[in-house]
């Protein structure tokens, strides 16, 4: 349902069919709005990385900032991580289905902010 405003006899305005859970949009930007995630899914578009390569694609991002986000993406079902058996123990990520299904909107972001910077 669509939300609208009316103005009462009084002029004050009121809402009808305001938003009580958020939309799909505030979903979708939930889930790849967050710092450093959707360039850490544009880095995985390609093959598996290793967590160090990963870290130095992402020359602004910490450590730690990297870890959390992709915790967070791993949760939701966006990305995969795997153990490499090696020695020392590696660790690569991978994006899922779901995760590269993403990918078309962050191209169509990267496009449109090449198109209307400044």
């Amino acid at each position: 349902m669509k939300s609208e405003v009316k103005t009462e006899t009084s002029g004050r305005k009121i809402v009808l069919n305001a938003c009580t859970e958020p939309c799909a949009i505030e979903q979708g930007m939930r889930l790849i709005g967050g710092k450093w995630t959707g360039s850490i899914i544009y880095h995985l578009k390609d093959n598996p990385v290793r967590f160090n390569d990963l870290c130095r694609m992402l020359g602004g991002a910490s450590r730690k900032m990297i870890d959390q986000r992709l915790k967070e993406l791993e949760a939701n079902g966006m990305v995969k991580r795997e153990v490499l058996d090696t020695r020392p123990i590696a660790v690569a990520y991978h994006l899922t289905d779901y995760g590269r299904s993403a990918l078309v909107i962050l191209e169509q972001m990267r496009v449109w902010m090449e198109q209307h910077q400044s």
